[in-house]
């Protein structure tokens, strides 16, 4: 996990391609309401996919006037996404739905805490005692888990923690794909 920075704010990361599925509005709308404590917002994830989104996302940055606050990077190279991991103080992503959750796995195998939310796979994607979860497009929730996990920083340290013991136990992509092919076999 990353040490502190000379302003004092912890950095977030939040990674994922721009679309509403990913909820990055509910993330901005309750970051807006912490503009009292020390943090800044780091999102990696294509653009493209989906341009009204993420002229959405650009838009919500400047109407609660956060653009010294997140950067929305785009698209980055598999070395800088793993920078930006090693790099952050706290995994958040406020997912509508997701079917497994790549990128909170990969918080976790970086030993970051993860805020999220309890749609979809993602309850069963991270230890409970690594992640704060809350109701998926909730923004008052998201909002006191972002307080919680950003103003104490036992309860970050906890979950680092729990996420560094959990990180060996996570599956490989190897160990994910004999599963599938597995599951394959069977409909066959």
């Amino acid at each position: 996990m990353a040490q502190s920075r000379e302003d004092g704010a912890l950095r977030l990361l939040s990674v994922g391609a721009v679309v509403p599925r990913k909820g990055f509005d509910v993330l901005v709308a309750a970051l807006a309401t912490l503009t009292d404590l020390p943090w800044r917002l780091t999102i990696a994830g294509d653009r493209s996919r989906d341009r009204d989104a993420a002229a959405q996302l650009d838009a919500d940055i400047a109407r609660h006037q956060l653009g010294k606050r997140i950067a929305a990077l785009g698209a980055v190279s598999p070395r800088r996404l793993a920078a930006l991991y090693a790099e952050a103080d706290v995994f958040v992503l406020a997912s509508h739905f997701e079917g497994y959750g790549m990128a909170y796995a990969e918080a976790i195998a970086h030993g970051l805490p993860v805020i999220g939310t309890n749609a979809g796979a993602i309850p069963d994607t991270l230890p409970p005692d690594a992640s704060v979860l809350v109701a998926a497009g909730d923004v008052p929730a998201l909002a006191q888990a972002l307080r919680r996990v950003i103003g104490e920083a036992d309860l970050r340290r906890g979950l680092a923690a729990a996420a560094r013991i959990a990180a060996p136990k996570l599956p490989t992509w190897r160990h994910s794909a004999e599963i599938f092919a597995c599951a394959l076999e069977t409909l066959a």
